[in-house]
Formats: C-alpha cells, sequence, structure tokens
C-alpha cells in the first residue's frame, strides 16, 4: 500500500482553510503554495526578497519533515502579483535550485492576502533507498 501523509506547517492557514502544507504520496511529495510568512510569528515582510527567502525556508522544512531535499526537486511553480517582482529574486531562487534545474513556472496571479508578494508551489520525488 502506497504512504499517503499530511505535514503540517503550524500555519493558521493551513486550519482555517483546511489543507495541508505538504503531501508525501509514496516517493512523491506535494508542497502546497507556499508563501512568505514566517510561521511561528504568522508575520510577513513588506520586501520581496525576504518573503521567497522565507517560502523557501518555509519549502526546506516541509521537504525536510518528507525525507527529502530541494535536490529532488522535478517542478516548481512562482506565483506573483506583479511580474516586476520576479527578477529580484532570481539569486535566491538559484541558490535553491540552480544546480537542481526543475521544471519551471512563473504566473502573474492575485494571491490571497495583499501582503503576500510571491507563493512558492513545489514537487519532489523523494531518493529511493
Amino acid at each position: 500500500m502506497t504512504e499517503r501523509r499530511a505535514i503540517l506547517s503550524g500555519s493558521a492557514f493551513e486550519e482555517q482553510i483546511g489543507y495541508a502544507r505538504a503531501v508525501v504520496d509514496g516517493d512523491w511529495v506535494h508542497v502546497s503554495g507556499t508563501t512568505g510568512f514566517d510561521y511561528t510569528t504568522m508575520t510577513i515582510s513588506d520586501d520581496v526578497v525576504e518573503q521567497a527567502e522565507q517560502c523557501l525556508r518555509n519549502i526546506g522544512a516541509a521537504l525536510a519533515e518528507a525525507k527529502c531535499t530541494f535536490a529532488d526537486v522535478v517542478r516548481v511553480r512562482y506565483l506573483l502579483p506583479d511580474r516586476e517582482d520576479f527578477e529580484p529574486c532570481w539569486p535566491v531562487l538559484r541558490r535553491c535550485f540552480g544546480d537542481v534545474r526543475p521544471a519551471a513556472t512563473m504566473l502573474v496571479c492575485g494571491l490571497a492576502d495583499p501582503r503576500m508578494r510571491i507563493e512558492i508551489e513545489v514537487y519532489a520525488r523523494r531518493p529511493t533507498a
């Protein structure tokens, strides 16, 4: 039987909306769209680059709990309300994904809270023993 388990970060949004930060489904890890909130304080920076860094810390924690790393990411989606905010984030994103080279898409769209300037979603495949 395939393992399926939810990974929760403690974000108030997970409880309010009814979702998990990530779901492990066998070898696959599906990480929900993750914003730049620091879930311990439920605060968010005004700066898009700082938000991107926090997104990646939040995603990294979910991946670690799923027993994988950024090196296992095969797909990433970037969602931003303002396309001009994307390029300043590139150096931060390259630190996590530059050697991994996952398939990637950037979409310009509205996000759930006007303080959110970037949201990142990833899919990873856990390494086999």
